[in-house]
């Protein structure tokens, strides 16, 4: 997949290793297990297209549909140099991963609820109550490469969109640092200075600003109404729903990701010429959309699609119930700003 450059592709060698690490498991024989739910995602009917909008060109946008935007390079004409060409400075959202969050061990929510079994002993999903009030839980994520709009070959000549087909690209079965605070600061060591009141008080402001419209980039270590993206682990410790749990670990694995360099920025004047390295991920720069088990294809408020941090009590009423509903998959929209023109 040629997701930042013709000679930088992280997903394609995040995926190599992951493959490597679970060679057997990709060898074992895959059936339907009893506890693991799931469908594939049908693009017609399963996804909010409005929630690429707004598209602008410079910072005038051509279609809104009332979905948030961040700012936009303010010129409509821009230049690459390399090779140096002048082109359209184009911004959309762009439908680039998909995120499955799952009690289960190796269940491919995402891919039709596909279960694995490779004999491999790894933490399963739990929510713990130690009151009436105060829950925590832990799930397993899959992080998938997924540019619908490349493999569906929607738009054949459009220069600005994310090459490559559905590919699962990472599983935290395999990584010893998801069940395990203590050695994910090996990744994270900066966690330790937001592990206080202080700063987990700021995440209030980021709760509301994110519930009105567009997340705090400042607060970065805040995932809004969900709780912090430190420790980037799988576990919750502050569980009040089953939406809100899984919205907050597709929030961190993003965060992950970036923090890992296997995905990359694409917003801004910064990215009109091509994909770069954000180890900090930018959260305004995403938002997200349920595809399972209930498609978020219903718009609240004018909107379907919701920027990270948004709290999920209005949305998220309803997405989640017993047996079949009790695992999650989402689809990330990524902020695409592009010369047109410039490849």
């Amino acid at each position: 997949m040629n997701c930042c450059s013709p000679h930088l592709n992280p997903d394609r060698w995040l995926s190599a290793i992951v493959a490597l690490l679970a060679s057997l498991v990709l060898a074992s024989p895959a059936n339907a297990g009893p506890t693991c739910h799931g469908q594939f995602m049908n693009p017609i009917t399963d996804i909010c297209w409005s929630c690429m909008f707004p598209l602008t060109i410079g910072s005038t946008p051509i279609i809104s549909d009332g979905e948030p935007d961040i700012d936009n390079p303010s010129s409509p004409v821009c230049f690459c140099s390399n090779p140096p060409r002048i082109g359209v400075a184009i911004g959309f959202w762009e439908p680039v991963r998909l995120v499955d969050v799952t009690r289960t061990p190796f269940c491919m929510v995402g891919l039709g609820g596909l279960a694995i079994d490779p004999g491999i002993d790894v933490p399963r999903g739990a929510q713990i109550g130690h009151d009436a009030q105060t829950r925590n839980s832990f799930y397993q994520v899959h992080w998938y490469a997924n540019p619908i709009l490349s493999w569906l070959q929607v738009l054949l000549d459009f220069p600005c969109l994310e090459q490559g087909s559905l590919d699962l690209a990472y599983l935290t079965e395999v990584d010893p640092l998801w069940a395990d605070d203590e050695l994910a600061a090996i990744l994270n060591p900066e966690a330790v200075l937001f592990a206080n009141v202080v700063a987990q008080a700021a995440c209030a402001a980021d709760c509301v600003v994110a519930s009105a419209g567009m997340p705090l980039a400042s607060l970065f270590w805040c995932a809004g109404c969900q709780g912090s993206i430190y420790p980037m682990t799988g576990h919750v410790t502050a569980h009040v729903g089953d939406v809100q749990a899984s919205v907050l670990l597709a929030e961190r694995m993003t965060a992950m990701m970036h923090r890992q360099l296997t995905t990359f920025d694409g917003a801004g004047t910064q990215g009109l010429c091509g994909y770069y390295p954000l180890p900090i991920m930018d959260k305004t720069h995403y938002k997200l959309q349920m595809a399972y088990p209930v498609p978020n294809t219903q718009k609240l408020s004018g909107q379907c699609c919701q920027p990270y941090g948004r709290t999920t009590m209005l949305w998220g009423s309803g997405k989640a119930f017993p047996v079949s509903g009790e695992d999650f998959a989402y689809q990330i929209f990524r902020k695409r700003s592009c010369c047109a023109g410039a490849y």
